[in-house]
């Protein structure tokens, strides 16, 4: 079963954005009127403050306080807007890691094909998801200043709990900064410091953001928890740490600066706070991955549950997309036997990165269909989803063998950073900074290759640690998990002729693709809504 403090958390997280997402109609009230609610009642509660920081986590959960089929974002789809499908669309779906059978779902298609446009509803929907973390994270910070705390005469030793309660939303905000950067390039700025409702805010470059969430998490990382001792799913050092670290690895794509040394020494950072490896790899993506020993490993997980946060967000998406038309294989990962019939599908050039006899017996290779003379490898039709394999990676059968009764909705929680990844950022960085241990280095990675082997059978030499490999080894651990268009970006994979995969540049074989889709383009409803925003080269 689920712990009571996750469904705590859950819990806090709904009532809190509920909360917030009312307050603001409720104060167009009739000051008289006795019904009415506004923000200085809610501040009266003892646990006011704890209640609006859980809105700002809230949105990387769910849609809106009404569940899974409403957006409190006018004009998103809530099943596609959700924070992390947000991610899983733009990072997953735009490479050779996963094929969507349904392309008649707006916006997909172009995702999938490399042809998107400033007008696709993904993309919008990713935009303002993304930016609605900003605007959650600024009214915190503008209901939780000194002045205010002084104000409501709030106590001396609440002040210090809001001052880490402070730091964690200023984290959650780069982290949404940190998301612009890296998708679309540029952000308007919005702080606490602006007006609620301005539209009108000023543009800030790839540098400018970059520079913006450097020194956001390097200012608050001093009032954080130490690495986890905060609650489950909140933000803490090492979720800092992460995020810095994954700045810094980005840095020459971000600013054309690298920034290798840096990144090196954030993720020893994360290595070096207590995280630990989990025994089972697939136990990171069970329905009771908060408590099966992955908690441990999982460095910020976005929570969910089938009971308290239902939405279709990416496990939801990933476990029942993974049932197979033919396999019908939906009861062996907890949801209907049929699944959503063949969702999703992989490449051939994906399931190539597990060819070879050193990958039989490796439990990160998911893959189904090779011995099935039904399916085939290749995919000449996407309409027909026999055609590419399929995998199993998220669960919702939990570690004891056991199901929920809720077979649509997943209760895994979506793992953003683990300590995993960690590993292979500290053996890319060490590669290409020449700083570092070499040793060390392929220790990490055969310490990952020991847990998917089950002994060091599979581990690679010091000559074998290269870049060629990191990229290979990062896609056989860390599929679908968002990270993958970002490193074929770093590795100057992800346009042009050097890798082509199925569906790539709009083909059924692949094609190459210009460089300018190394960024997705702002959308024009954004364009439109601020006179200060400018768009993409390309578009």
């Amino acid at each position: 079963m689920k712990t009571e403090k996750k469904k705590t958390l859950l819990g806090l997280l709904l009532l809190a954005i509920a909360l917030m997402v009312s307050c603001e109609d409720e104060l167009d009230q009739d000051p008289q009127d006795d019904d009415a609610f506004t923000v200085e009642d809610f501040y009266e509660q003892d646990s006011a403050y704890i209640k609006a920081l859980g809105g700002v986590y809230a949105n990387l959960n769910v849609p809106s306080p009404s569940g899974a089929f409403a957006s409190n974002i006018e004009g998103l789809d809530a099943g596609t807007s959700t924070y992390g499908r947000s991610l899983m669309n733009l990072q997953t779906f735009t490479t050779d890691e996963a094929v969507w059978s349904y392309e008649n779902d707006p916006g997909i298609g172009e995702v999938q094909r490399s042809s998107w446009t400033a007008e696709n509803v993904i993309l919008r929907g990713a935009y303002g998801r993304i930016m609605a973390g900003v605007a959650f994270a600024n009214e915190f910070l503008r209901q939780s200043t000194e002045d205010k705390l002084n104000t409501r005469g709030v106590s001396d030793s609440k002040k210090q709990e809001v001052a880490v309660m402070r730091a964690e939303a200023r984290v959650l905000r780069a982290l949404s900064y940190y998301h612009m950067m890296d998708l679309f390039g540029k952000a308007p700025l919005v702080t606490e410091e602006d007006p609620v409702g301005s539209t009108q805010s000023p543009e800030m470059t790839r540098q400018e953001v970059f520079n913006f969430v450097e020194e956001e998490l390097l200012a608050s990382i001093p009032e954080l928890e130490e690495p986890m001792m905060n609650d489950y799913g909140r933000v803490d050092k090492g979720v800092a740490w992460m995020i810095l670290a994954k700045v810094y690895l980005n840095a020459e794509v971000y600013t054309g600066t690298p920034r290798w040394a840096d990144a090196l020494e954030y993720t020893e950072n994360v290595i070096n706070a207590g995280y630990s490896l989990t025994d089972n790899y697939i136990d990171n993506f069970r329905a009771d991955n908060d408590v099966n020993g992955a908690q441990n490993e999982i460095i910020f997980p976005i929570p969910a549950d089938e009971n308290f946060a239902q939405a279709f967000g990416p496990t939801t998406v990933m476990t029942n997309g993974a049932v197979g038309s033919i396999e019908q294989n939906g009861d062996e990962i907890g949801v209907q036997p049929a699944g959503w019939g063949g969702a999703i599908r992989l490449t051939p050039q994906f399931v190539s990165l597990f060819d070879g006899q050193e990958f039989s017996g490796d439990d990160r290779n998911r893959i189904i269909g090779a011995n099935n003379p039904e399916r085939t490898l290749e995919i000449n039709d996407i309409v027909d989803q026999d055609q590419g394999y399929i995998l199993e990676k998220y669960t919702d059968v939990r570690s004891d063998g056991t199901v929920g009764n809720q077979l649509t909705f997943s209760s895994v929680d979506f793992p953003m950073f683990r300590l995993a990844d960690a590993y292979l950022m500290y053996a890319e960085a060490h590669l290409r900074s020449g700083s570092g241990s070499q040793t060390q280095a392929v220790g990490y990675i055969n310490a990952l290759r020991e847990r998917a082997n089950g002994d060091s059978s599979e581990n690679i030499s010091s000559s074998e640690l290269t870049l060629d490999f990191i990229i290979d080894e990062r896609a056989r651990e860390l599929y679908w998990e968002s990270h993958r268009r970002q490193d074929l970006i770093r590795f100057g994979l992800f346009t042009g002729s050097e890798y082509i995969w199925t569906l790539k540049g709009n083909s059924i074989t692949g094609v190459p693709t210009p460089d300018f889709r190394k960024l997705f383009p702002i959308p024009n409803a954004s364009l439109a809504a601020n006179q200060n925003l400018t768009q993409n080269p390309g578009y």
